[in-house]
C-alpha cells in the first residue's frame, strides 16, 4: 500500500517542481505492475530488486525535497552550508510505515507558508502552459494604447486576464469588444502591479512583453524559486528578508512568514552588472549607525571619483568629501594637495564621505557584517523610489523607510526607540552607533515567483541571470522568453 502510494507521488514529482525521471519513476510503475500481475510467483531477488531500486529513489526524493537538487554554493549563494536538520534515512523508513505517505512527504518539505502557496499555484499554471495561444496577443505597433483606443486583440487580452484573476468575469456581450475599456485597463493595471511593472494606465510594449511571456516561462519561475526555498533554513526568529527582483524588504514580526505578520518596503538593490550585483547571503544585523560616515570603496575612488577630483577642484568640497589616513572614525584628515591626490590614487589615503543630508548613506546604516561589505542605508535620492525597476546602487540595499526600520530592529533596545527618538538621531550634530539588544537574521534571497495570500501570483524580471544559470546546474532546457533579460 505504501509503496503504490510512494510509487505515485515520484510520478506526480512534477507537482513539487521537481522532475519524475530524477526518480525512475515510469520504471518503477511498471516493475510493480509486473510483480503484481495475476497468477505470477515474484521471485524473492526480483522483489528485492525492486525494494531496493524504491528505496534508493525515495531517498533521492526525500533529499531533493527537502535540501533542494543542488547546493545554493554551487548556485554562487552564500548561503548556510552543511545543515543537517533531516534524517533522510530516518524520513524514508517512516515513509515505509506510514498510514497516510502524502502526509509524511509533506513533512519534510521547507515549513514555509508561501512556499506551500506558490507549490499549490504550480499545477494551475501547468494547466495554463498547456494552451500557448493564451498568450499569442497581436502586435501593438509602435505606440502605446489607452482608454478608448481599438485594439484587435482586446477579446484575447479579456480571455488571458480573466482566466490569471486579474480581470472579474465579463459579460458575454463584451466578449468580441475590440475597444479597450476602462475595466480592461484596470485588469492591465492589476496584471502591471504583480509583474513589477509601472502602472501607468496605457498597453505599452514593456506591459506586452510580459502579457505575451509563454505561460510555460511562468511555471519555470515557480519551478526555480521553489528549488531555492528549499535552500532557506528554518526561521527560529523573526528575520528580515530582501527579495532581489522584487526589490522588495519584509521585516517578520513572528517567524510565521504570514503578511499580517509582516511590515514591507521598496529597497533599491545593485546593479545588473557582475561587480555591482547585490549578494545572496545570509548575516545577523548587529547594530545601527545614526549620521554616518561613507567610507568610499577603493573601487569606486579609483573608477568613478579620481577622475572627477582631478577634473574639479572644488569637487571634494562640493561633494562633502575628505581625505583620511587609517580606517578608523576618528582617522587623521589630510589636506587635499597634489601629493595626497598621489596617495589616494595609490591606495595610501582613504576617500570618505561627511555625516549629512547629502551623504550617500543617508542618515542610517543598518549593520549586519559580512564578506561582501553589503549593509542596509537610507539615501538622499528619494526619486529613486518612484521607479519600478530599482537596480541603481552599487550592491548594498537602500531602503524607503529607515525611520520605520530603525524602530523595527531597536524595539528591544533600552531607551524606547520611537520615531521620535529616531529622527533626533538621525539629525543629531554627531555620530552615534546603537547596539541591538539581540542580533536580527537577515536573509537575502532571490526569487522570481512569488505566491500571495490573495492567490494571485507575482513574477518579475530575472535581473542578475540566476534563473538562467540554475537552469544550467539543473540540466533544464531553457524557455524561451520575453522577460527575463539581464547584464550578463
Amino acid at each position: 500500500m505504501q509503496a503504490t502510494a510512494l510509487i505515485a507521488i515520484l510520478h506526480s514529482a512534477d507537482l513539487y517542481g521537481l522532475r519524475p525521471g530524477d526518480y525512475n519513476a515510469d520504471a518503477l510503475l511498471a516493475a510493480q505492475t509486473r510483480l503484481c500481475a495475476v497468477a505470477r510467483r515474484c521471485e524473492l531477488d526480483e522483489r528485492a530488486q525492486f525494494d531496493l531500486i524504491l528505496s534508493t529513489a525515495a531517498n533521492r526524493f526525500i533529499h531533493d525535497l527537502h535540501y533542494g537538487r543542488i547546493s545554493p554554493q554551487a548556485a554562487g549563494f552564500d548561503l548556510p552550508a552543511g545543515r543537517a536538520d533531516l534524517d533522510v534515512s530516518a524520513a524514508v523508513a517512516a515513509l515505509a510505515a506510514a498510514s497516510h505517505v502524502a502526509e509524511a512527504v509533506a513533512a519534510v518539505e521547507p515549513p514555509f507558508f508561501h512556499y506551500a502557496l506558490l507549490k499549490a499555484s504550480l499545477a494551475r499554471y501547468r494547466n495554463f502552459a498547456a494552451d500557448p495561444s493564451l498568450t499569442a496577443l497581436p502586435d501593438l505597433g509602435r505606440r502605446s494604447l489607452h482608454a478608448g483606443d481599438l485594439y484587435a486583440g482586446a477579446p484575447a487580452l479579456r480571455r488571458l486576464l480573466t482566466l490569471l484573476g486579474d480581470m472579474p468575469q465579463v459579460a458575454a456581450s463584451q466578449d468580441a469588444a475590440t475597444t479597450l475599456t476602462p475595466e480592461l485597463l484596470e485588469a492591465i493595471g492589476r496584471f502591471q502591479q504583480r509583474h513589477g511593472l509601472s502602472v501607468d494606465g496605457a498597453l505599452g510594449q514593456q506591459t506586452m512583453a510580459a502579457l505575451t511571456t509563454p505561460l510555460t516561462q511562468r511555471v519555470r519561475q515557480i519551478e526555480l524559486t521553489l528549488e531555492r526555498w528549499r535552500w532557506v533554513p528554518r526561521f527560529d526568529t523573526p528575520p528580515i528578508l530582501v527579495n532581489i527582483p522584487q526589490f522588495k524588504l519584509f521585516a517578520f514580526r513572528t517567524p510565521e512568514d504570514r503578511v499580517a505578520n509582516m511590515m514591507a518596503m521598496p529597497v533599491i538593490v545593485g546593479q545588473t552588472y557582475p561587480r555591482t550585483r547585490t549578494p545572496v547571503f545570509v548575516g545577523d544585523l548587529a547594530y545601527v549607525i545614526f549620521r554616518p560616515y561613507w567610507n568610499v570603496p577603493r573601487s569606486i575612488t579609483t573608477l568613478e571619483m579620481l577622475p572627477a577630483i582631478r577634473a574639479h577642484g572644488d569637487y571634494l568640497r562640493r561633494n562633502n568629501l575628505e581625505l583620511v589616513r587609517g580606517q578608523s572614525d576618528d582617522a587623521p584628515i589630510v589636506a587635499p594637495t597634489p601629493g595626497a591626490i598621489a596617495d589616494l590614487a595609490a591606495g595610501k589615503l582613504r576617500l570618505r564621505q561627511r555625516p549629512g543630508d547629502d551623504n550617500a548613506l543617508g542618515l542610517i546604516k543598518f549593520v549586519f557584517p559580512n564578506v561582501h561589505d553589503v549593509y542596509m542605508h537610507a539615501t538622499p535620492a528619494h526619486n529613486l523610489f518612484l521607479q519600478s525597476r530599482r537596480a541603481f546602487s552599487h550592491g548594498c540595499i537602500r531602503v524607503s523607510d529607515p525611520v520605520a526600520l530603525a524602530v523595527y530592529v531597536l524595539r528591544d533596545s533600552p531607551g524606547g526607540w520611537n520615531d521620535e527618538r529616531v529622527l533626533a538621531a538621525m539629525h543629531a550634530g554627531t555620530t552615534s552607533r546603537v547596539t541591538l539588544a539581540a542580533p536580527i537574521r537577515v536573509m537575502i534571497l532571490y526569487g522570481t515567483a512569488l505566491a500571495t495570500e490573495s492567490g494571485q501570483i507575482q513574477f518579475f524580471d530575472d535581473i542578475y541571470g540566476h534563473d538562467r544559470r540554475l537552469e544550467s546546474l539543473l540540466g533544464l532546457e531553457p524557455v524561451h522568453s520575453a522577460v527575463g533579460r539581464s547584464a550578463l
